[in-house]
């Protein structure tokens, strides 16, 4: 349990993750353009080969979202936290992972919703756009990474603030 003196900075700080992963949220349901299945005379639903190429552009801008918010995290919450020593980094992963999924989840909400319900309820000749969702998983885990990269870096190339620094020998004029 961390000292009572850290524990409002650190829900303060992970409030902001949520808030940010949130607003990240209606920022990729805003910039993905989703791409649509067509359904011809007989029902059959198809997609060009350009559309293809769009259905990883969600998760490509998933990431890109994921590295400017993951390292802002990271920034801060080393600017915040640094006195709370070794597990700034478990708090960090975990704003980092908050903020990812909170992405997820608002994009996703915001978006047209399931696909095969609104797929089998369409018009013939209508298209139907894809659901705005991360389809390789691991795009979430890159939240987190992003976030403990600047604690990390910061951490082990940064000044040492717990060893004293060490004593010069003094010039004495001994002879």
């Amino acid at each position: 349990m961390p000292e009572p003196r850290y524990t409002g900075r650190i829900v303060g700080y992970l409030a902001l993750a949520c808030g940010l992963g949130a607003a990240s949220g209606v920022l990729w349901w805003l910039i993905v353009s989703l791409p649509a299945y067509r359904l011809d005379s007989q029902g059959r639903a198809s997609v060009t080969e350009r559309e293809l190429t769009q259905f990883f552009a969600g998760d490509a801008w998933f990431c890109l979202l994921g590295l400017v918010v993951g390292v802002a995290l990271g920034v801060f919450g080393y600017r915040l936290l640094r006195d709370l020593g070794w597990p700034l980094v478990f708090v960090v992963v975990a704003a980092g992972t908050a903020a990812g999924v909170l992405c997820w989840a608002v994009g996703y909400q915001l978006g047209p919703g399931e696909f095969t319900p609104r797929l089998a309820h369409a018009p013939l000749g209508g298209s139907v756009p894809i659901t705005l969702t991360i389809r390789a998983k691991a795009a979430l885990l890159f939240w987190p990474l992003c976030a403990v990269t600047p604690v990390l870096l910061a951490s082990s190339l940064g000044k040492d603030t717990e060893d004293p620094t060490p004593l010069l020998p003094s010039r004495s004029s001994s002879s």
